[in-house]
């Protein structure tokens, strides 16, 4: 039988936290719920975080980290968007549209003109349909002890503003990735 589902959207929350139980809350207590663990690199905890809970439990969550990058000979900032989980139950509902529209919203509000996230291939489709755009070039991101390396993933870019364009040049995140 299908599930009743409420005409009325889900509610996107703003949480003060997000743990490990929370994550499997969501996703399960598997070895590598991103599908990330083999590009083997570190990445950043999200500083702010959004979510949406069903029958009290957490089954959406979006974080964000204000991060420095240099875009050609600019350096600025960008939003970092990542931790973007749906419950398997849950997918194909529009939860993660709901989750990551709020925090572009919130994320409008913190400075930089744009957000940029990381995702494996089979999701930038998903990600095009939310108005992100990909970037056709290789971005470096820093690694433990001073290594550079170039992003196995995809790397997606949206303005955070109607009037931002995204510069030319070579991109290279100032930090470890999100």
């Amino acid at each position: 039988m299908p599930e009743n589902r409420s005409s009325a959207a889900p509610a996107v929350l703003r949480l003060p936290e997000y743990t490990k139980a929370d994550q499997e809350e969501i996703l399960g207590n598997g070895d590598d719920p991103f599908g990330v663990a083999s590009t083997g690199l570190t990445w950043l905890p999200k500083e702010e975080h959004f979510g949406i809970r069903h029958e009290d439990r957490l089954v959406a969550h979006t974080g964000l980290l204000r991060l420095p990058v240099s875009i050609g000979d600019t350096k600025t900032e960008v939003v970092g968007v990542g931790g973007v989980a749906v419950a398997p139950g849950m997918q194909g509902q529009g939860l993660a549209r709901l989750v990551v529209t709020a925090a572009l919203k919130h994320a409008r509000t913190r400075g930089p003109q744009h957000a940029l996230l990381f995702c494996r291939s089979p999701l930038v489709p998903l990600y095009q349909r939310l108005g992100w755009h990909p970037l056709d070039k290789d971005v470096l991101v820093e690694q433990p002890e001073g290594r550079l390396v170039t992003m196995p993933l995809r790397t997606m870019v949206t303005s955070l503003h109607d009037d931002a364009r995204w510069p030319s040049g070579p991109v290279r995140l100032l930090s470890l990735p999100m």
